[in-house]
């Protein structure tokens, strides 16, 4: 029992080191943020029209599907139990429904109906909702004026790295925005539900099955939708697993970062996905780029992740 109080305590101490945090946090964060010049590419190559949602639905459900596989076989491969009472898979199950099949299922709708930048911005909403839920949620999460700032910063440099002229125009509409508003929500308690669960259950296993029971919502919502039969190639298929790969590796890092940190602690380093999705768009698929907003950008979300981490007594 000794040994493994000291273990665990080591694996905790680890954990919530600056330099852990930092690192497993940004790689996550870069991992997603790649998924969107991948996303684009895997439309390309599966044949997907760019207002055929139930299809887009589909592609991200055989991602979700793919990705709960691989965190299985890695859970096997370390000897982690998959098994669970019926009390925590039923709350998996809904972690799942939350986070990977209403979230994404809100997000791609939404995303149809509203421009990629509008859509890029509220999405990152989901920052401020987690901070504020995890105010209510978590002692160690109380908000504070550095917390505000930081928040405030880090969504302002997602606002710059997106500005272009006449992308932000436009009225609001409940399938469009509204649903974008709806998923970053859905997303926030996801988070916070999240930690709630890794108290208990293995972070790997959590992800494992929360991309399982998700990824079947997707695909049987797109089914029922009329999505077409999608046109797998080698190449598709080959992007699909790498995509696969993107969510296995993120959410498990993710879900290990949150066991042991503060949830504003963690969030707020995902103002940096859009930046990675414009240099990695930028690099692969050649859109436009302009170095000078996507310098000020990195700085001030910078800038916000250290008053995020900086401690200080709360207001």
């Amino acid at each position: 029992m000794l040994v493994g109080d000291f273990y665990l305590n080591k694996k905790q101490n680890f954990l919530t080191k600056p330099y852990t945090i930092i690192s497993f946090a940004l790689i996550a964060c870069f991992l997603w943020g790649s998924a969107f010049p991948s996303i684009k590419i895997g439309y390309i190559l599966f044949e997907i029209e760019k207002n055929d949602t139930y299809s887009k639905l589909l592609f991200a459900g055989y991602r979700f599907f793919i990705s709960s596989i691989m965190i299985f076989l890695f859970c096997k491969l370390k000897g982690i139990s998959l098994k669970l009472t019926k009390d925590k898979l039923l709350q998996v199950s809904i972690l799942g429904m939350l986070q990977t099949f209403i979230q994404y299922m809100l997000f791609y709708i939404g995303l149809s109906n509203v421009t990629g930048v509008k859509g890029s911005i509220i999405s990152s909403s989901s920052t401020f909702f987690t901070v504020i839920l995890a105010h209510f949620f978590y002692k160690e999460d109380k908000i504070n004026l550095q917390k505000f700032l930081g928040v405030i910063l880090g969504f302002t440099g997602v606002i710059i790295v997106n500005m272009q002229k006449g992308n932000l125009t436009g009225g609001f509409t409940f399938t469009g925005e509204g649903f974008l508003v709806l998923s970053s929500i859905f997303g926030a308690f996801a988070g916070i539900y999240t930690k709630k669960l890794t108290k208990t259950i293995n972070p790997f296993v959590v992800s494992g099955y929360q991309l399982f029971t998700g990824s079947i919502g997707l695909i049987l919502i797109s089914l029922i939708g009329g999505a077409k039969t999608l046109n797998f190639t080698t190449g598709g298929s080959i992007l699909l697993i790498y995509m696969g790969f993107i969510s296995a590796m993120a959410f498990s890092l993710w879900s290990l970062l949150l066991k042991y940190n503060g949830v504003g602690k963690i969030s707020i380093y995902k103002f940096s996905i859009p930046l990675f999705g414009v240099l990695l768009s930028y690099t692969f698929l050649k859109e436009s780029f302009q170095g000078v907003r996507v310098l000020i950008s990195i700085i001030l979300v910078s800038i916000g992740i250290i008053l995020i981490n900086k401690e200080k007594k709360h207001i």
